[in-house]
């Protein structure tokens, strides 16, 4: 494994969201809601003494993809994490095919695998506004 999990080394973690299109926020708000789906990973993290040290906002990456691997192959990065397997199936071209390059490569991959928020009509029109208006100086609070 990479990296040295004696007790004063900090995991550095990449989280992994999916980037999925705004059009699918009524069928699945929390695929579209990236935000949620960092502080999820963030919270299990930091509960682990772990700290996020990059995001990865991706669809359908394969796994062989640099932007995966830079980091690890940099020595910045120990493990990977995700919210769910459904985020990994979303963000990744083939979940199998990763998780056998992470064993390869020494690079752990972990899900958070907590329950999904709920989401009323209210969080759906802020995370729609959120993302619709980028450009329009809304920064989403």
């Amino acid at each position: 494994m990479r990296g040295a999990f004696g007790p004063s080394a900090t995991v550095r973690v990449t989280a992994i969201a999916s980037l999925t299109p705004l059009e699918e926020l009524d069928a699945d708000p929390f695929l579209v809601d990236s935000r949620s789906q960092y502080a999820m990973c963030a919270r299990w993290a930091a509960e682990r003494g772990y700290v996020v040290t990059r995001e990865l906002l991706v669809r359908g990456l394969r796994p062989d993809h640099c932007a995966l691997w830079a980091d690890v192959e940099a020595g910045l990065v120990d493990l990977f994490v995700a919210p769910s397997h459904r985020v990994l199936e979303r963000a990744l071209a083939s979940v199998d095919e990763f998780a056998a390059e992470c064993a390869r490569r020494g690079v752990r991959v972990e899900t958070v695998g907590r329950a999904e928020p709920s989401y009323d009509a209210k969080m759906k029109a802020r995370i729609h506004r959120r993302l619709s208006m980028p450009t329009a100086g809304y920064d989403g609070r």
